[in-house]
């Protein structure tokens, strides 16, 4: 049987259409990676100039057994996606009161970020090494590199998929024998640029780590993570951080991130 013409070139456009398809699928190069994952690390540890926000976590071990901490974090940037620096000042309970996490975040990855821990108790403020950013903050399941964030230059991201809502990325260290885990698949956004859920994985491929954004809120025009959790998907537990009064702009001064701070706390901007 022979095609008429009519259905020749209905035929023709038909497979040029799907072709076209074909070549503008979304996994497709026109996805810029590394503006995606820019715009991601923006979105979730720079939004303003500065910021503060109380904060409280909830420690639910595998047993069920619950412990509370709760603390104000302050943050300002140096540089937009660049250097930062944080305040982490402690009021309860009491075994944890008082004591300050400060953080100089360096955007050179061939400079390790600063980071000490004001102990009270002891009058004492400890370094925390680079080999110790991912262990437990504060006997949580946040690792103190989850709290002050992980640079995204350190990893290398390639698109997985792209669906209507959002992308999802691969992300490989370059430097394996600094961390814990083989890869993570980091899920962004679409309508806020925030990741919101990120699974870690060992070599095996056994997804052992999720930390995920149960809550997201705009405050001040910026998209926010007003609830956050961290799973322990092999012993079990899990933590959960609540943020609240969270603030942008506030015009936090430089002398609040200073060594001084440790012992004597900005009163007036943790209240």
């Amino acid at each position: 049987m022979k095609f008429t013409q009519f259905a020749k070139t209905t035929l023709a456009a038909t497979i040029l259409a799907a072709t076209s398809l074909t070549f503008l699928t979304p996994a497709m190069a026109e996805v810029n990676v590394n503006q995606l994952i820019k715009e991601a690390e923006k979105a979730a540890y720079y939004a303003g100039e500065d910021g503060r926000s109380d904060a409280r976590m909830m420690i639910v071990d595998s047993q069920g057994r619950k412990q509370l901490r709760q603390f104000t974090i302050l943050r300002k940037d140096v540089e937009d996606n660049g250097d930062q620096k944080m305040m982490v000042f402690f009021s309860r309970p009491t075994d944890v009161k008082d004591t300050v996490f400060r953080v100089e975040k360096h955007a050179d990855t061939n400079v390790d970020d600063d980071r000490w821990l004001y102990l009270p108790a002891l009058d004492l403020v400890k370094r925390i090494s680079a080999g110790d950013k991912r262990t437990s903050f504060v006997g949580s399941h946040f690792f103190y590199e989850d709290v002050s964030g992980r640079a995204v230059s350190q990893d290398d991201f390639s698109l997985v998929e792209e669906n209507a809502e959002r992308y999802v990325l691969k992300a490989v260290p370059k430097d394996p024998g600094s961390v814990e885990f083989a890869y993570y698949i980091v899920e962004i956004d679409k309508a806020t640029s925030l990741p919101v859920l990120i699974n870690f994985y060992k070599s095996d491929d056994t997804n052992y780590r999720r930390v995920e954004s149960v809550q997201v809120d705009e405050v001040q025009g910026f998209p926010t993570v007003l609830r956050s959790k961290v799973s322990d998907l092999t012993n079990g537990g899990y933590t959960l951080m609540e943020f609240r009064g969270s603030e942008y702009n506030v015009g936090l001064p430089d002398d609040v991130f200073t060594e001084r701070s440790l012992r004597n706390p900005p009163v007036q901007w943790i209240k």
